[in-house]
């Protein structure tokens, strides 16, 4: 059995204004890479990519090769910690009931018109499609530490607030007023979920029942936003950091458990921000790194 871990953490972005940038991804990276140590991965089989080698190219080509070299009993992770955002859904591509893909910032996001160039942002039908690719028997496991939608589009009220505590939501509204006129009126033109999670619960279909079902922890529902904040003097996301604590202190707790046990901290802790979990009812019941 092979375990292999691709963590990515950015807090720099290529073009980006420094008053964009984030402080504890890297760490966030760095500090699960640490972590899963103790759960069998190497350094050889751990790949941490951080800042400047955070492109989508990089991000993708190692995802997929991660993905694609996958073999039955093999136990994969992927943990991305970055910026959230939204792009219009394109023309003859998957049904999106706003008329928005979710998507994820690299760091070379920049602008292409009005909205994020899809080319430096990772959508979630890319890992959708990467994902139905693991071989049935392979454990995948995800974690984002990112806002993964922009219900509401993220108002400013709510962002303010955050700041006024310290702490920056991991969220980038479209890149020009014009951009941001164009998602409310996408989102607009159809009723809103009551309950945002079409787009993680996609990334966690296979597209057969033999293919692998990958578990998938959030930092925050949809219409919330991932905090980046600061634990001892030091920046790291609110969830990742929550979530090794959590495993630390109890390597054999099933996964709703370690839900419930951030939950109950991220409430301790003043967070607004409430972490999931999705996946196959019975992965819930059984610990991290466990196949059921």
């Amino acid at each position: 059995m092979a375990r292999k871990a691709l963590c990515v953490g950015i807090n720099e972005f290529e073009s980006l204004p420094m008053s964009s940038w984030l402080s504890g991804c890297v760490n966030d990276a760095n500090d699960i890479a640490a972590a899963l140590k103790k759960h069998g991965f190497t350094a050889r089989t751990t790949t941490v990519l951080t800042d400047a080698d955070a492109t989508k190219k990089n991000v993708m080509a190692a995802l997929t090769g991660m993905v694609d070299g996958a073999k039955a009993g093999d136990h994969l992770i992927f943990t991305f910690s970055s910026h959230g955002t939204q792009v219009p859904n394109e023309p003859g591509g998957d049904v999106e009931p706003d008329g928005l893909d979710e998507a994820f910032a690299c760091h070379d996001i920049r602008r292409k018109g009005d909205q994020w160039d899809r080319d430096t942002v990772i959508i979630d039908d890319e890992l959708h499609d990467l994902f139905a690719r693991v071989p049935a028997g392979v454990l995948l496991e995800v974690l984002l530490d990112t806002c993964h939608s922009g219900t509401g589009l993220k108002d400013l009220d709510e962002i303010q607030q955050a700041m006024l505590l310290g702490r920056r939501p991991r969220y980038l509204p479209p890149p020009t007023p014009k951009g941001l006129d164009q998602a409310r009126g996408l989102r607009a033109l159809n009723p809103p979920r009551t309950v945002d999670r079409k787009a993680l619960v996609e990334l966690t279909k296979g597209r057969s029942t033999t293919n692998a079902k990958p578990v998938l922890f959030a930092a925050c529902k949809p219409d919330q936003t991932a905090s980046d904040a600061t634990f001892d003097k030091r920046p790291n996301g609110a969830f990742t950091y929550l979530f090794l604590k959590a495993l630390a202190d109890n390597p054999t707790a099933t996964r709703v458990d370690l839900l419930k046990a951030v939950t109950a901290s991220l409430k301790q802790g003043g967070f607004a921000q409430r972490s999931t979990l999705e996946g196959p009812p019975k992965a819930r019941q059984v610990s991290f790194g466990q196949l059921w």
